[in-house]
């Protein structure tokens, strides 16, 4: 999620998905067939467990 304070949101998580697929999209692949997954790696969030700070993802594709 790009940083290290909680609670991580999912407001912010939607305009990193917008921002990157942008991205993407550029360089001339389809967002639609990458798959996106919250994580942070400052604090192991989400990483290899589901995190209690990231609930409104649901669970773990």
């Amino acid at each position: 999620m790009g940083s290290t304070e909680l609670p991580y949101i999912q407001k912010r998580y939607k305009e990193i998905v917008k921002e990157v697929s942008t991205y993407i999209k550029k360089i001339g692949c389809d967002p639609n067939t990458v798959a996106f997954m919250p994580i942070s790696g400052w604090n192991d969030e989400n990483m290899l467990e589901p995190s209690a700070n990231m609930l409104w993802m649901g669970s773990h594709p």
